[in-house]
């Protein structure tokens, strides 16, 4: 039976967590720790288990719009520290249905197979096809390129990993299978929109609540692969 949804929930704010200023600490790294010990759901993550605040962003858009379907093949890009990987198995994924990749090492998961590779290169999805038993149901992206503190190089090294995504996704994807991608709003995510309109029967763009007002991150969530 799948688990129930909802319940996005945020936590208790509570009284707020100061943060003093330490010998060596950059006043940004305060404002950044601050910032964490005060956010609701960094807390809830804490409470329930879940390995990062941004499991809370797959929750919410699978409760929208419900593309974790009971018994799928999942496929989890940019994976660590394993947050989406514990929602996807939360919503039903088939028993090692879930393939999450990264090039950085992830600590188990339960009914997850992680490979610690480079998804761009040719041997990673020769691999996934190897393990995988068949053609992935949902393609999962929460990719982003290491910030370098320059806006634009961020921006173009992260929509790279995008559209690689997306490539994978052409590659690996049943029919009517689902992406779901996350982008930096600046401009380039528009070619890959136009990819995506023509491959896909349904594409849109999400923001989840709990995706920060600030960041300029949203996701696309492509239904109905064509191919």
């Amino acid at each position: 039976m799948r688990r129930p949804r909802g319940g996005d929930r945020k936590g208790s704010r509570g009284q707020s967590v100061r943060v003093k200023t330490a010998r060596g600490r950059k006043i940004s790294s305060t404002r950044w720790l601050k910032r964490q010990l005060n956010d609701p759901y960094v807390v809830e993550a804490r409470r329930v288990g879940y390995r990062s605040r941004s499991a809370w962003k797959l929750r919410q858009l699978d409760d929208q719009l419900e593309f974790l379907k009971p018994n799928s093949r999942i496929l989890d890009l940019g994976s660590a520290p394993g947050g989406w990987a514990q929602v996807a198995i939360e919503r039903g994924a088939r028993k090692d249905g879930v393939i999450a990749v990264d090039l950085i090492p992830m600590e188990p998961v339960t009914g997850v197979r992680f490979l610690q590779m480079d998804v761009t290169e040719p041997k990673t999805i020769e691999t996934i096809l190897q393990i995988s038993g068949g053609k992935i149901d949902v393609v999962l992206s929460d990719m982003a390129a290491p910030t370098t503190g320059h806006r634009q190089t961020d921006h173009i090294r992260t929509m790279a990993l995008c559209e690689t995504a997306v490539d994978i996704a052409n590659m690996l994807l049943i029919v009517g299978g689902v992406l779901v991608v996350k982008v930096f709003q600046g401009g380039t995510e528009n070619s890959i929109l136009a990819d995506l309109k023509r491959s896909f029967e349904k594409v849109r763009h999400v923001k989840p609540e709990s995706s920060r007002k600030e960041s300029p991150e949203t996701y696309l969530v492509a239904e109905g692969f064509r191919k």
